[in-house]
């Protein structure tokens, strides 16, 4: 049976992954994270899909008391030896999203750059996510996330984007059929793994509206839903989602 392209992408990625674009701006999307829970370091927080822990060992680095989970167990090994670097105890363990074993455990959740949201084969799949996430989450909490603008490609067309984050020696994409009825993207990703292998998959990835995110949080019952415009590096209030952003920022609190 063939593993699921996200999977695959992930198997053994843990070093290049730590090169790509959307991998550098750490410092400001943490600057952002804290404001959220204003500077509370009693908070625990969950860092869902944390991939090589860059979130989860900068915040523990200023003092917060994070658990990362990810699919990938080179992911986190990768995380596991950026942390042991610098004598740092984070929590990084191996779970499914769709089924995660915490029950009103944290105060916060993180999900940002597609940490597993809107990878998964079906919306049902993709919900399974986000309802996890709140059960893990205890009765008053707060849960930012990032995820793919649909206001985006259907506006323009996706490999202008593409094009504009291409960089040697990460994965590059091409957009092959944008699908307006299921806001899903099938692309072909290029990647060069840890070991100098380069490989090719056919991915495929949900976009989602505005509405449908304060809807789907609704259901779960965060009753306060913010949604901004998501720049690399730069996370702000002051930017309203617009047509012209990749991503859309998600500030969803509840109690």
């Amino acid at each position: 049976m063939t593993k699921p392209w996200y999977v695959q992408l992930f198997e053994n990625y843990g070093k290049r992954y730590d090169q790509e674009v959307f991998t550098q701006g750490t410092l400001g999307e943490c600057d952002f994270i804290e404001a959220e829970l204003n500077r509370n370091k009693d908070l625990k927080i969950l860092d869902v899909g944390c991939g090589t822990g860059r979130h989860a060992i900068e915040l523990t680095r200023r003092g917060y008391q994070v658990t990362g989970i990810d699919l990938s167990e080179a992911q986190l090994r990768r995380a596991r030896e950026k942390a042991d670097q610098e004598n740092l105890t984070v929590r990084f363990l191996r779970h499914d999203a769709r089924n995660l074993p915490f029950e009103e455990e944290f105060d916060a959740a993180i999900m940002l750059c597609e940490g597993g949201f809107p990878l998964m084969e079906t919306d049902e799949m993709n919900y399974q996510i986000l309802e996890n996430v709140a059960g893990s989450l205890k009765k008053e909490a707060v849960f930012i996330l990032t995820t793919l603008n649909a206001l985006y490609p259907l506006s323009r067309p996706l490999n202008e984007f593409y094009d504009g984050v291409k960089a040697e020696g990460v994965a590059s994409y091409e957009s092959q059929s944008f699908d307006v009825m299921t806001l899903r993207d099938f692309n072909l990703t290029s990647y060069t793994d840890d070991d100098g292998v380069s490989h090719q998959i056919h991915s495929n990835e949900r976009y989602y509206m505005p509405s449908e995110m304060t809807w789907l949080l609704g259901r779960l019952g965060f009753d306060r839903v913010e949604i901004f415009g998501a720049r690399i590096g730069a996370y702000s209030r002051e930017d309203r989602l617009s047509r012209e952003d990749f991503e859309m920022l998600v500030v969803a609190r509840r109690g």
